[in-house]
């Protein structure tokens, strides 16, 4: 059973998975900051000085904040947005790569392959005609 836990925790997928989750993490907590500290301020001044995060419902003890909801959708939009560019950008690299790859590994063609191939070609011009 170890061994078979071995094998699998240390494929590749798992570690490029457990990389992934990290870099993900922080990614977001960058775009968070960015969202929260730099867009949000702007936003809130182009509609009048509204700050989102003190918006709210008032009432006795419990206050609703409604405004950090907002926040918050707005951080995951962003967030998604830039992760869906980053992996569409991702995908075009690996397309690229896959076509190079292709090309490389293709073989080269025997001369008598191609005269058989147009020997083919005469022939079936000949049935058509």
């Amino acid at each position: 059973m170890w061994k078979d836990f071995k094998e699998f925790a240390f494929k590749g997928n798992v570690l490029d998975l457990a990389v992934a989750v990290v870099i993900g993490a922080a990614f977001g907590k960058i775009v968070s900051s960015l969202v929260e500290n730099i867009i949000m301020p702007i936003v809130g001044l182009l509609i009048g000085g509204v700050k989102f995060t003190s918006l709210g419902f008032p009432s006795k003890d419990p206050i609703i904040l409604y405004g950090n909801f907002i926040q918050s959708v707005f951080d995951f939009i962003v967030i998604s947005f830039s992760i869906f560019l980053f992996i569409r950008l991702l995908s075009k690299f690996k397309r690229k790569e896959d076509v190079v790859e292709i090309t490389e590994e293709a073989p080269p063609v025997d001369a008598k392959e191609v005269l058989l191939e147009e020997i083919r070609d005469l022939l079936k011009k000949q049935n058509n005609a």
